[in-house]
């Protein structure tokens, strides 16, 4: 990823060198949040204990490069004086990192869900629910991979993946709210509907960098 052209301006040198640090800090923290993603999936399909775990220590690292990337991007507008896709670039990721921090954020909330259903049995849905975490997944990946090529139309193109998890989404909670004839107590299926909330916004989230791509490349939103 990156718009530095092929005859650079001397002066401009010590910028071009912060912006890839930035574009290099944007694409780290996505790693983590595919990582933070993946090891919640798996504390929820897998009832991986240890996978929930890792996730605290990703989730603090996620945040200092939210942070970071903030104040690195802050700082390159306000000295810089940056222009057309120099800047349109910076302030997408001003946008496109707390994206990814909600991510993380949404991944560790699906970690600490999933301990609570461990002495549940598991619901008959619980298939359904993984493919629509791995969908989401598959579009956050998507998502990253759009970002790094700086490719507009797989940036695009990710809105009509998200309808895949919104149907998902839809039908489940249908299914859970007029479920009938439930034993025992409510617990797991009022978990159960967070979870599937959690990962229709994850999917949002994932179709938000996609447009900022998209933004990037052709100035359009």
């Amino acid at each position: 990823m990156s718009i530095r052209p092929p005859n650079i301006n001397p002066d401009k040198t010590h910028f071009y060198r912060c912006l890839r640090r930035v574009e290099q800090d944007v694409l780290r923290m996505g790693s983590l949040v595919e990582e933070s993603f993946r090891l919640s999936h798996q504390c929820l399909f897998d009832r991986n204990i240890d996978a929930g775990k890792k996730i605290t220590a990703l989730d603090k690292q996620i945040d200092k490069y939210y942070h970071q990337i903030e104040i690195d991007c802050g700082t390159l507008i306000t000295l810089q004086s940056p222009v057309a896709q120099e800047l349109r670039m910076l302030t997408a990721f001003m946008q496109l990192v707390r994206d990814l921090e909600r991510i993380g954020d949404y991944a560790k909330d699906l970690a600490e869900i999933a301990v609570k259903l461990f002495p549940y049995p598991p619901h008959p849905s619980m298939g359904e629910i993984a493919a629509m975490s791995q969908h989401a997944q598959l579009m956050l990946a998507t998502s990253l991979v759009a970002l790094t090529e700086l490719d507009a139309k797989s940036g695009q193109a990710i809105k009509q993946l998200d309808d895949t998890v919104d149907d998902a989404y839809e039908q489940l909670y249908q299914a859970f709210a007029y479920q009938q004839n439930i034993r025992g107590v409510l617990e797991p299926i009022l978990l159960l509907v967070l979870v599937i909330r959690h990962l229709e916004r994850m999917a949002d989230h994932a179709t938000n960098i996609g447009q900022r791509v998209f933004y990037i490349v052709t100035g359009i939103r």
